[in-house]
């Protein structure tokens, strides 16, 4: 979290900037709250990830413009846990990439933050037009474990899934039920758990927004119900 740091001030002169202060402070938390997650060469991370397009389509969406609080709690039932802190609200603005090939449309790129044990965790996904993951990189992350999560042989693992496979990995207890596909990706450092849960948490939160936003929800008929859950 940001910290703001107030000058010391006599008592009186306090009292009268007390309001301008404090009205500040709640500004600049708001917009750093609405930030979202860009990639940080469109241009050439574009062309990196989809080598055969012509150009692309930048979209800004939001939680709150397309459905407020009711969506919010929709998309928090499918990711299996609350949003929370700065960057889980439902004002943050979602930049999202479409990727076409002439005037044929063949992929998508769109990254989230998640917060992570030492800071903050940047996880961008390329995907099918279908919604499968072609590629899983971070463009950010902080973690003691850095080098081994950024291996390509550990973003190699997520290629080939879509949100059916994540629907039964729940991210709270960091457990897939039944196991499947989720289970076998291996964590590259043992020591850094809680980051490689929040890697697997990042990777479903942008898929479930992929499909709201991109995708028509085409994955939603692989959300099971409360009453067919195990």
């Amino acid at each position: 979290m940001q910290t703001y740091m107030i000058p010391k001030f006599s008592e009186g002169r306090r009292l009268r900037l007390a309001a301008p202060v404090v009205f500040l402070l709640v500004a600049a938390a708001a917009l750093y709250a609405a930030v979202g997650c860009d990639l940080n060469d469109p241009d050439r991370d574009v062309k990196r990830l989809f080598p055969e397009s012509t150009g692309y389509k930048t979209l800004y969406v939001s939680i709150a413009r397309k459905g407020g609080d009711a969506l919010l709690r929709e998309i928090e039932r499918r990711l299996g846990d609350t949003f929370k802190g700065l960057f889980e609200t439902a004002d943050v603005p979602y930049t999202m990439y479409e990727i076409y090939k002439g005037d044929r449309l063949i992929g998508y790129i769109h990254g989230v933050n998640q917060k992570g044990q030492y800071g903050g965790v940047q996880v961008f996904l390329a995907l099918d037009a279908e919604g499968t993951i072609r590629a899983f990189y971070f463009q950010k992350l902080t973690s003691r474990a850095a080098k081994l999560f950024r291996e390509p042989a550990f973003g190699k693992q997520f290629e080939g899934l879509s949100l059916g496979d994540f629907y039964a990995y729940d991210v709270v207890s960091g457990k897939e039920t039944p196991p499947g596909r989720l289970s076998g990706i291996r964590n590259p450092a043992p020591e850094a758990e809680s980051d490689f849960r929040a890697a697997l948490r990042a990777a479903k939160k942008n898929l479930i927004l992929a499909d709201e936003f991109l995708l028509g929800n085409r994955h939603l008929k692989y959300l099971k119900s409360e009453g067919d859950q195990p």
